[in-house]
């Protein structure tokens, strides 16, 4: 596999050239990669508008993944998600988009559809118990698919979620072709999936649109994401997709990301499934022993170990072993794993860890979120807006969404009204303030 974008970068640093144009390090500097990073010079190509080294990677990454095109960002899935928002908008030519989504919806997602000016139809798992997690079955999107008042954009959901559940992503699919929509995913913690013995990958599994946060889950430098399309899209969006995510990015994309996205096509063509083949019966003996210890684990995404404790507190003691993990609250611990984790450090983590003399969280009892919608998102947003105690915002409209990030999920969503059921949620995970609609 060859790595265009690195080789460039890496010999026009090898030439010592004059550098008369930005960045203003000059390719010198205490970091000791300065001279790595560059801008459109001569050679170098452009993301938006790519005809050499740029679409050559992006074509490569396009080939590993089997979509019908991949383009990269810089600037994570948020990117991306703008993007598949945007793409999926455009082709309704009749009315208002519509976006159904599960509720578990990065924040993100919320502001794209404010950005199209689109109406989101929310999807309730059965029993909500956690915010990070949203089961759609496809039972539950039947039902709402023929029952919405009019034909979707599409359908966003968030597969593998925060605390490493999967969704029937084939299912889905199917259910929302033979209903003639879309069907996104926000594959952001996911990118390995498609080298798994088993391919996972929701493009494989007929999604439309999907991102990947590749910094997340592959050896990609922060902010570096793809943006998947799939062959039956190919005609629709191929035209458009590089303008879409033009609007949504900067003109200063950073070639550090670009070239780290484009070696890590190297690694998925000739390592990847060698370390994923040592690294997973490691993961299972890991499962095995914390659960052996007492421990309870949750989900089912083969990369993620989510503990059900209180996480906390838990991450507090790890953290003083030298061990962190990538989010905890008062019910759950996540370990995020990832091709490139050392087995050591799942027997460090086993060691940290030690015997679960902690009592299992009780399930919690959150009253359901069912709230009313009195603005659009648009409207909701961009609306004047103040900051107010929990308690104060009980009637009033939700304007910006108030969320931790991780894992950056609203509970009150804008142009949602708070009601008592919110506030409690907001009073379980340790919010104190709400923006709302003056």
């Amino acid at each position: 596999m060859n790595t265009p974008i690195y080789d460039f970068v890496t010999a026009y640093a090898d030439r010592h050239p004059a550098r008369l144009h930005m960045p203003g390090h000059k390719g010198r500097g205490c970091l000791g990669v300065e001279q790595f990073d560059i801008t459109e010079i001569p050679g170098a190509d452009d993301l938006y508008h790519p005809g050499g080294i740029i679409a050559e990677s992006e074509t490569n990454a396009a080939l590993l993944f089997g979509a019908a095109c991949t383009v990269y960002s810089t600037e994570g899935s948020s990117q991306c998600i703008r993007a598949m928002v945007h793409l999926a908008a455009d082709h309704i030519t009749d009315g208002k988009p519509l976006f159904l989504a599960a509720r578990n919806a990065h924040k993100t997602f919320l502001y794209a559809a404010a950005l199209v000016d689109a109406d989101i139809q929310w999807l309730w798992p059965d029993e909500q118990d956690a915010l990070c997690s949203c089961s759609i079955t496809p039972k539950q999107l039947e039902r709402a698919l023929t029952n919405a008042k009019r034909t979707p954009a599409a359908v966003y959901v968030t597969s593998p979620d925060y605390l490493g559940n999967l969704l029937p992503i084939a299912e889905l699919a199917e259910v929302c072709h033979r209903h003639n929509t879309l069907l996104l995913v926000d594959n952001a913690h996911g990118a390995y999936l498609r080298f798994l013995p088993e391919d996972l990958h929701p493009i494989t599994l007929g999604a439309d649109l999907c991102c990947d946060s590749a910094h997340k889950t592959l050896p990609v430098l922060t902010g570096g994401a793809y943006l998947h399309m799939s062959q039956a899209c190919a005609d629709l969006f191929a035209p458009c997709i590089k303008e879409v995510m033009a609007l949504y990015g900067s003109t200063s994309p950073s070639y550090l990301t670009l070239a780290s996205l484009d070696l890590c096509n190297r690694y998925l063509d000739s390592q990847i499934r060698t370390d994923l083949t040592k690294l997973l019966p490691a993961v299972e003996q890991t499962r095995t022993t914390l659960a052996a210890n007492g421990w309870q684990l949750v989900g089912d995404e083969p990369l993620k170990l989510t503990l059900r404790c209180p996480g906390t507190q838990i991450a507090n003691l790890l953290a003083e072993q030298n061990v962190f993990c990538e989010y905890a609250d008062s019910e759950h611990l996540v370990l995020m794993l990832s091709p490139s984790t050392d087995p050591v450090d799942l027997e460090l983590l086993v060691a940290a860890l030690g015997k679960n003399h902690w009592a299992v969280p009780a399930s919690v009892q959150l009253p359901p979120l069912h709230p009313a919608q009195a603005l659009s998102p648009r409207q909701a947003i961009f609306a004047p807006q103040e900051q107010v105690p929990i308690e104060q915002a009980v009637g009033r409209i939700c304007a910006a969404p108030t969320v931790s990030c991780p894992p950056a999920i609203p509970i009150a969503v804008s142009g949602e009204v708070v009601d008592e059921a919110a506030l409690v949620w907001l009073t379980h995970y340790g919010m104190d303030t709400v923006c709302v609609v003056k």
